[in-house]
């Protein structure tokens, strides 16, 4: 089993000047905890728009710091915003690969397309093609990582002439791809195309069960075609996160997060907003209690039960277990405590004989994916002589001559 820490860098109101100073240093704080305690891997969304749900809109740079300040924990886009009219192709693929250069080959690529009205509309996007400009963008992305030169592209969310994208990631082919998922379709979607199965959902383990038995039956059958020039055959869960010796303790310190981060998701997508006077942490608190129950997660308790719950999963085929932590107004050094007490109480359980299990799932898998990938129909390298010539500026040639 690997874990994660996972920021969505959650700030409800009230806000004062420095607000979103304290809440990004103290997530790079706590990632520099999860690095020296063996952690696995950072995540961090892009989101746009979203007051109070997530400040996280530049991503690459708030993974640039965590990078820069750690040395073996992977940095982890879950995801970036592949769609063309969120960012250009061309400049997700420098994007990830300056990151993976930055970090020593640390870096995880996730691919979404966003769900909200707020950032879709803010951006022009074709909600009802949303999917397939994510898909197309994709691919194109993994193309332009791997390719020299890139040949070029015409198609329906972006058109571009040859180029040779730069710079190139250090992992080769690229770095791991992974797709957020949130329901059973989704799931079948990340294994027919190969990638990682990044689960926002919050399942038991029989509901686990049944999503990774599906997806690793897709893995290894004719259906399995992937999107990217790799196979990253890996299912992640979310999980709430808040420990303590005392489970009322660890309840009360982080399930109000974990509520709040529940009940704001849902909120952005069906109720109506206006920009720039949020009241999500208000109408939260307007809710809580019998119209707004608590659910239970996992990772909220005892270590002993944690560690019970993630045994379970391991069982059923689950790869790595993420911490929902900086949620809500979830404080600073609770999230520190628990990642101490995780560190100490749990995690070196589940990283004896890690590597040999691991081993052993990639020797078993190896042929499945050898066969997916034949199935790929690959976009043709281009011929010295087939290589367009860009030709200089005109104007800039007279002026040279001018001079």
């Amino acid at each position: 089993m690997r874990f994660g820490v996972f920021y969505e860098l959650q700030l409800p109101k009230p806000w004062d000047d420095r607000s979103e100073l304290r809440m990004i240093q103290e997530a790079i704080e706590q990632v520099e905890i999860a690095d020296r305690i063996g952690i696995d891997y950072a995540w961090a969304v892009e989101h746009h728009f979203l007051e109070e749900y997530s400040h996280c809109s530049a991503s690459e740079v708030f993974l640039s710091a965590l990078a820069a300040k750690t040395e073996r924990i992977r940095v982890a886009f879950g995801i970036r915003q592949v769609i063309p009219y969120y960012n250009h192709p061309s400049r997700t693929a420098e994007a990830v690969a300056m990151l993976d250069l930055i970090s020593g080959g640390r870096v995880d690529f996730g691919i979404g397309e966003g769900a909200t009205r707020l950032e879709l509309h803010g951006y022009g996007v074709p909600t009802k093609r949303k999917q397939i400009l994510s898909f197309e963008a994709a691919e194109q992305i993994a193309n332009m990582m791997v390719m020299e030169p890139y040949p070029g592209y015409e198609g329906e969310g972006f058109s571009m002439p040859c180029r040779n994208v730069l710079p190139k990631p250090l992992q080769k082919p690229h770095p791991p791809m992974w797709l957020a998922c949130t329901n059973r379709k989704t799931i079948e979607t990340a294994a027919r195309n190969g990638l990682g199965a990044l689960a926002f959902t919050f399942v038991d383990p029989e509901e686990a069960k049944t999503w990774a038995d599906i997806y690793y039956s897709i893995i290894r059958s004719e259906a399995c075609v992937p999107l990217g020039h790799s196979v990253n055959a890996n299912i992640a869960l979310v999980t709430g996160f808040s420990l303590n010796e005392d489970a009322e303790v660890g309840r009360a310190r982080g399930a109000d997060g974990f509520a709040f981060f529940r009940y704001a998701i849902n909120a952005l997508v069906a109720n109506d907003h206006r920009p720039g006077r949020s009241r999500l942490w208000d109408e939260y608190e307007e809710l809580r209690g019998p119209d707004l129950p608590t659910i239970p997660s996992p990772g909220i308790g005892t270590p002993g039960a944690f560690s019970e719950h993630i045994r379970e999963f391991q069982e059923v085929g689950v790869d790595q277990i993420i911490f929902l932590q900086q949620s809500g107004k979830n404080r600073h050094d609770h999230i520190c405590e628990s990642l101490e007490t995780f560190g100490r109480e749990v995690l070196p359980e589940f990283m004896e004989g890690r590597e040999e299990r691991e081993a052993r799932k990639a020797s078993e898998l190896a042929p499945h994916i050898e066969k997916a990938l034949a199935r790929k129909s690959w976009l043709a390298e281009l011929g010295d002589d087939e290589i367009p010539i860009v030709e200089a500026s005109r104007e800039r040639e007279a002026f040279y001559r001018k001079d």
